[in-house]
């Protein structure tokens, strides 16, 4: 178990290099040894999986370039609005539920 958990950092920091070269056709320039360290802070404060859905969910919002360190000293600003986007999509959804119904009650 520790065995795993000592290369989550990595396969994370890996992730970053993967979804940064999708994004802009190149890859990132990234210390893993010394980044590691940071990665592993992250981890420890909110989960390895929740770590790979920001990192994710950090690709998908506007941030030009997507630094590595940004992310290090935001993750709990990205969890925040990951947090707010989905309670959003769930009212929304119940919304259009709501529409969907009132239309098929007057039709």
């Amino acid at each position: 178990m520790a065995k795993e958990n000592s290369r989550q950092p990595y396969t994370l920091l890996s992730l970053y290099e993967m979804l940064y070269s999708e994004k802009y056709s190149k890859k990132p320039t990234i210390n893993k040894y010394k980044e590691k360290w940071a990665m592993t802070d992250v981890i420890d404060s909110i989960g390895y999986d929740r770590s790979k859905e920001l990192l994710e969910y950090y690709f998908r919002v506007k941030k030009h370039g997507h630094p590595l360190q940004w992310f290090f000293y935001n993750f709990d600003r990205l969890d925040a609005m990951l947090i707010q986007s989905q309670a959003d999509e769930i009212k929304r959804k119940k919304m259009r539920e709501a529409t969907k119904k009132m239309v098929e009650e007057r039709g």
